[in-house]
């Protein structure tokens, strides 16, 4: 490619994507975070003769620093027009795909790591997918493709007990009943495609020629905003610097990048040094080793690896405790990018590398024209004192790390709200030298980041430590000293204030233990040994090796050998989405004169709008913003003042606000960057006004309520209470979650220019509402509006409402101006303005016998709903008809509230108000099981549904299933072995902690309604015999269109690749409700079923004369649809169609002193019907989980006392990676038993397994339990969810967390409040 006019500011993805037309790189957050616009980039060094290929992401690359190099995209590597590549194919056929929008991503980090090493080990594949999210799968059958690849596929790798996790043995894992033989695979391994590193792409030629023949010159490019210098020599360099001393130095932007993308920090001038040899020197001196300050963190990685190999250990404590920190820094993208020296001259407040380089005592190679300077690595230099600092002209040329010295010891610390890619909260360099002495420090070395505005270095402390003996007395003073020194302030930014003072010493006492442990193996005499149960204090949690297995039916010999119903089928888009040419909604080609539309949001919570301004005061208009290059139109409340019914924007007459985020106005230009820009310049002048409420409490205070309560009563509470043998009272908080589907709203309008006719095309959940709220906005009737979705990156329930009022505004735009106009969202933008599961407190009040029967249940749930209604009711509906979970109150009162409040409105999020209720319920059975000094298990066994029973609102319900999923539970997990396991191992250990928790579950599946158990399909039958199926269900990840095409199969006898279906549009079905709920498959399934048997029916006489006749008809039908209701002022009703029955257990292991843990294993049990699909029923089950693990335990939204929302990406707020998963993941799902009038006995089954997630909540209750036992703190334990590590280390109590120092409430104003 060769570019003529560059914009030194476009970023490689926005040139793939919208320039040369190469859709399969997905923009997912814009900042290097989640991995969906991964590419791989290739240099060759005409020095070395070598190449060097890397992945990248590609919305942090200049196009201008791609110079000479081959980049890879995903389209590049295979597709199904040429060939498709092992990597893809494997990631499809091993169902490693749901909506397929992280896939390019992921298929281009394992690609790139086949091109370095074609047999990769598990760690280095799990290692390369580091830095990549995936939000439907829970990445099991990802791990699966990857070990295709390893020289040791499908084993574990770590034999416990000698015993590989496969010889099922070992697990006691029975078999089911014989006649039902179960199958582990979901794929055939040996009918993959070989991988071949001889048949890939070679390196581009003409770049190898140029690199060795042009001249090297400096490269100038150069817009109208600003100038990019690409110097080829060290001279040149300093020549640039000296000229331009306040332009940043750029190696991979992974640090200017972000911040001009989300700080809107700007400069005119930018230098790029390429390919100066000088910056990526490797020199071992006699004292130690020099790196180039233009060395990648992962080729760091690389040399100090074998450095590490080659010298004895003494010389190497420096580099072991770097590569500790290089192993889980950023993601492998990241690593590849960033620069060793632009990692220590930006001196983020929580670097992991400089805590532990200022200790080492490292020095930096400055060099100017001038001449060379070298200054230390020290606390004055990372505060950035001007003495200390670099100067303006002067460059980092390499960095010097002395070698370790005998008896001198290095350790690094860190602790994060994910082990991996996730920026630390606080993290932690120490070094000790010992000198002769025996056991006396001579020198002391103490550094933490993530505690103050730089890292900071505890000098004092040190500096009085020395000559004292290295014994639990110095310890003690070094605690006190060390808080002392390092002190934060109850407001400092990140919050986590306790916690963090809290891992200042507990990382100390880690640093004490393990020299303590060296220095006594070294000298056991003179050294005390360590007590035995400290010794697991050093061990880290993480082992890496995953291993699962699967049990699904095989279908029996009855069944047809062409019938696809039963058969894990790949994902009908599976390739395509492997190989990029999926189609997503901002993938469209751009139409002729399209325009953009970017929303200004409100920055207060609760306002008044006293003035619309554009910078200059004086005007009250938006002449600023529309005098702006490139745009078309500011849209306000007042063009829609007489269609405002749906509250889009502010409200016009009063012009209020209600919460950060509401629309304001939009802004409508030629492109993205222009709205962007010109959306800058709108000003706002607010009055604030009260009350300003955004927490549930505030809200109880204030009586903010949305509409009146909800109640479900059964049998006599109050009479129940009197005769029971104790009542126990509490309360549980739990935060809210945040979608994160991968692909960001999306939407294209484009205006027909005849009969006031539109297209929309839209990510959307629910496009009949799409089409009713355009309608109504542009005063048109519905059948003007045609609304169209292909596939969804992602939905979780976060893409029906709210999708809604932007398509709105978006439409209004396209109408008023004749022209197309795209909006997508960023990221950040999305997680702001749309809302996500609802923050609940519970509160119950349990009255129960000895024996652990509950007999009276008095329960309040209050959610957070937000400014408006939005799905609020529903959510609170739906928790209490499903609080009772798996368990028979024979007395219940239920009730239920939807706070209002300044927060933007929360909406529907899969599993729709049950894993709050559950959770609430299940931890007031936790208290009594406490209470009764019983086991968790064994209250819930006892209150558990018998076989035939009734619901508190009095619908039949049938438990057999549950139990058996219990007792399945307990079996395969071999429980009870493993309880005994789990409290030896506690009582071995002090700092680490082992816990084990199984939970039931019975979720009802329906929607409460008759009109939303409605579904309709439309089935044509063409002349040559092929079929085409449109349903009403959206395509979002959950597989639906490849099970209708498994129906269609099935009911016309005709092989899957006869059948095709398109997309959902509601100019095929109208009417369709929204897909969600788990019913999407079971409403639509039985449609297209019922259209075929019509077709069938209707073209019986012909074919029984002539079999091999010619088919001509179409036909549309609308499904049976399920008949439900409830009556909310009898609280009776049957409103759900049938049960999901399942159990979860859970083993997890936690570090007591810095809130860390691991979930070892899971084993799930689901009572699945006849499952139509079982990889795709799997998938969902898998899915569900993961993301339920991640809502109980790492998913934390955090929002400013003015209620700002933090966490707006994947840097701030962290979903579950692919090191959060279970290291042993079994699934089995029951064998069917019953039939049911579902679509072939199947069940729905997208939402039920979020609420097993808890398990893993519950496994941690358990182990932090046992050591506040062992502390002697046996009081009732009340822990809220998310169970952060925060939460986990100071519920952990100990002599360090009574050590710090606590702050008053009120003394200062915290940096987040708990919704």
């Amino acid at each position: 490619v060769i570019e003529k006019n560059v914009d030194p500011e476009t970023m490689l993805l926005p040139y793939l994507r919208k320039k040369l037309r190469l859709t399969g790189t997905k923009y997912g957050c814009g900042g290097g975070g989640c991995g969906a616009c991964t590419v791989m980039i290739s240099r060759y060094n005409p020095i070395t003769n070598r190449i060097r290929h890397h992945p990248a992401n590609a919305c942090l690359i200049p196009i201008c620093s791609l110079y000479g190099t081959a980049v890879t995209t995903v389209e590049g590597i295979g597709s199904t027009h040429t060939r498709i590549h092992p990597v893809q194919e494997r990631i499809a056929k091993c169902h490693g795909t749901q909506c397929g929008f992280c896939t390019p991503g992921m298929v281009m980090s394992i690609y790139t790591l086949l091109r370095n090493h074609p047999e990769p080990t598990l760690d280095q594949l799990t290692d390369a997918l580091g830095g990549n999210l995936c939000r439907c799968t829970g990445y099991r059958p990802i791990i699966d493709a990857c070990k295709t690849f390893c020289e040791t596929s499908g084993c574990c790798q770590s034999k416990e007990n000698g015993v590989c996790c496969l010889d099922q043995g070992i697990n006691g894992l029975p078999e089911f009943e014989e006649e039902s033989k179960t199958s582990p695979k979901l794929f055939a391994e040996e009918e993959f495609l070989p991988l071949d590193p001889t048949q890939e792409l070679i390196f581009p030629p003409e770049l190898m020629i140029m690199a060795e023949k042009q001249p090297q010159r400096t490269r100038v490019f150069g817009s109208e905003r600003m100038m990019w210098f690409s110097p080829v020599t060290l001279k040149e360099l300093l020549e640039f610097k000296f000229k331009y001393t306040q332009a940043p130095v750029i190696m991979g932007n992974t640090s200017v990048g972000p911040q001009v993308k989300f700080k809107g920090v700007f400069h005119p001038v930018i230098i790029s040094p390429d390919r100066i040899e000088e910056l990526s020197v490797v020199n071992h001196t006699h004292n130690g080793l020099t790196l180039g300050a233009g060395l990648s963190l992962a080729q760091v990685k690389d040399i100090l690896a074998d450095v590490v190999q080659k010298l004895p250990e003494e010389k190497t404590q420096t580099y072991h405790a770097l590569l500790k920190h290089l192993g889980t820094l950023a993601g492998s993208q990241i690593r590849n990018m960033a620069s060793l020296g632009g990692h220590i001259i930006s001196r983020h407040p929580d670097s992991d590398l400089n805590p532990i380089l200022a200790v080492g005592n490292c020095t930096l190679n400055l060099l100017s024209k001038e001449g060379k300077r070298q200054i230390p690595l020290n606390e004055q230099f990372l505060s950035k004192c001007p003495n200390a600092d670099l100067k303006p002209q002067e460059i980092l040329v390499s960095v010097n790390i002395p070698y370790s010295r005998k008896l001198e010891f290095v350790s690094a610390f860190r602790q994060a709200q994910r082990q991996e890619n996730a920026l630390a909260i606080v993290n932690s360099g120490m070094r000790v030298f010992f000198g002769e002495g025996h056991g006396i420090i001579r020198e002391l070395s103490i550094s933490y980041g993530g505690v103050g505005p730089a890292t900071i270095c505890a000098k004092n402390s040190c500096q009085k430590l020395i000559g004292r003996h290295w014994n639990e007395e110095m310890l003690d003073t070094a605690c006190r000293l060390v808080l002392e020194e390092v002190s934060l302030s109850g407001s400092a930014p990140g919050g986590k204030v306790e916690f963090k003072r809290t891992l200042i010493i507990s990382f100390l006492f880690k640093f004490y233990l393990e020299v303590s442990q060296i220095l006594k193996k070294m000298d056991p005499i003179h050294y005390p040994s360590l007590a035995d149960k400290y010794e697991s204090a050093l061990e880290d949690l993480h082992s890496k090796h995953h291993c699962s297995t699967l049990k699904y039916q095989h279908m029996g010999p009855k069944q047809h050998p062409e019938d696809p119903i039963g058969h894990p089928i790949m994902h009908l888009s599976g390739v395509k989405h492997a190989t990029g040419e999926a189609i997503y909604c901002d993938d469209m080609p751009p139409v002729d004169q399209e325009l953009f539309l970017t929303f200004v949001t409100s920055s207060r919570a609760h306002a008044k709008i006293v003035a619309l301004l554009c910078i200059s005061p004086r005007s009250i208009d938006l002449s600023e913003a529309l005098s702006m290059p490139g745009v078309v139109d500011v849209i306000t409340a007042e063009h829609l003042s007489d269609i405002n019914s749906f509250c889009f924007f502010t409200e016009a007459e009063e012009f209020l606000v209600f919460c950060v985020g509401q629309l304001v106005c939009a802004v409508l230009a030629d492109s993205e960057v222009q709205a962007k820009r010109a959306a800058k310049q709108v000003k706002i002048v607010y009055q604030d006004l009260e009350p300003l409420i955004l927490t549930i409490k505030e809200a109880i205070q204030h009586n903010s309520f949305f509409e009146p309560e909800r109640k479900l009563e059964y049998g006599n509470v109050d009479e129940a209470f009197k005769v029971v043998d104790q009542i126990l009272e509490g309360e549980i908080h739990m935060g809210g979650q945040e979608h994160f589907y991968m692909e960001t709203q999306s939407m294209l309008v484009v205006p027909k220019g005849e009969d006031q006719e539109m297209d929309v095309y839209v990510s959307t959940q629910f496009p009949k509402y799409i089409q009713d709220i355009v309608a109504s906005t542009l005063k048109l009737p519905a059948n003007k509006i045609m609304c169209h979705v292909k596939r969804v990156g992602g939905a979780f329930g976060g893409k029906a409402f709210k999708t809604g009022v932007i398509a709105a505004v978006t439409a209004f735009a396209a109408n008023k101006h004749g022209r197309a106009v795209r909006c997508v969202l960023e990221r950040g933008e999305d997680m702001l303005i749309t809302g996500g599961r609802h923050p609940y407190l519970g509160k119950y009040k349990a009255g129960f016998m000895n024996d652990g029967r509950i007999l009276a249940l008095d329960m309040e749930h209050y959610s957070n709903a937000g400014n408006s209604l939005d799905e609020s009711l529903l959510v609170i509906e739906m928790g209490l008809l499903k609080m009772d979970n798996a368990y028979k109150f024979p007395n219940l009162r239920c009730r239920g509230w939807a706070c209002r409040t300044n927060l933007p409105s929360n909406t529907a999020f899969r599993g729709f108000g049950f894993p709050q209720a559950g959770l609430i319920t299940e931890s007031c059975i936790m208290e009594v099981a406490a209470k009764c000094g019983l086991s968790p298990e064994k209250v819930r066994m006892i209150n558990m549904y018998k076989e035939i029973d009734q619901t508190p609102y009095k619908q039949e319900i049938n438990a057999k299933n549950l139990i058996q999923c219990w007792r399945e539970c307990m079996a395969v997990s071999s429980y009870s072995l493993r309880k005994a396991a789990v409290e030896k191992f506690n009582a071995e250990n002090y700092w680490k902690k082992k816990g084990l928790a199984m939970v039931p579950l019975k979720y009802p599946v329906g929607l409460g309604s008759r009109a939303a158990g409605q579904a309709a399909a439309l089935v044509h039958i063409y002349l040559d015999g092929s079929v085409l199926v449109t349903h009403g269900g959206i395509e979002m990840g959950q597989g639906v269109h490849t099970k209708m095409i498994q129906v269609v199969s099935r009911e016309l006898g005709m092989p899957i690749s006869n059948v095709h279906l398109r997309g959902t549009s509601t100019e095929t079905v109208p009417n369709a409700n929204v897909s969600g709920g788990s019913v999407v498959a079971d409403l639509n399934g039985l449609a297209v079923k019922d259209a075929c048997q019509t077709l069938l029916k209707r073209l019986e006489p012909i074919i029984s004369k002539n079999p091999k006749g010619t088919w001509k008809d179409w036909n549309s039908v609308s499904s049976r649809g399920y008949e439900s209701d409830i009556n909310w002022e009898k609280g009776e009703g049957h409103p759900f169609e049938y049960f999901v029955y399942g159990a979860a257990c859970s083993e997890v292991e936690i570090d007591c002193l810095t809130g860390d843990h691991k979930n070892i294993r899971t084993d799930i049990v689901m009572d699945v019907g006849c499952s139509i699909n079982p990889a795709i029923d799997i998938g969902q089950i898998e899915g569900a989980f993961i993301q339920g693990m991640g809502l109980y335990t790492i998913e934390e939204l955090n929002y400013s006392p003015q209620g700002v929302l933090h966490t707006r990406g994947p840097d701030q707020y962290k979903i579950p990676a692919i090191c959060d998963t279970p290291t042993e993941f079994h699934i089995s799902l029951l064998p069917p038993s019953e039939n049911s009038n579902t679509l072939y006995s199947s069940k729905g089954l997208g939402e039920s397994g979020v609420f097993l997630g808890c398990s893993v909540f519950f496994a941690i209750h358990d182990a932090v339990s046992t050591a506040r036992r062992e502390r002697g703190l046996h009081g009732p334990l009340s822990l809220n969810s998310p169970l952060t590590p925060e939460k986990i280390r100071m519920a952990c109590e100990d002599k360090f967390t009574k050590m710090i120092p606590r702050d008053e409430p009120g003394s200062c104003v915290p940096w987040n409040v708990p919704i």
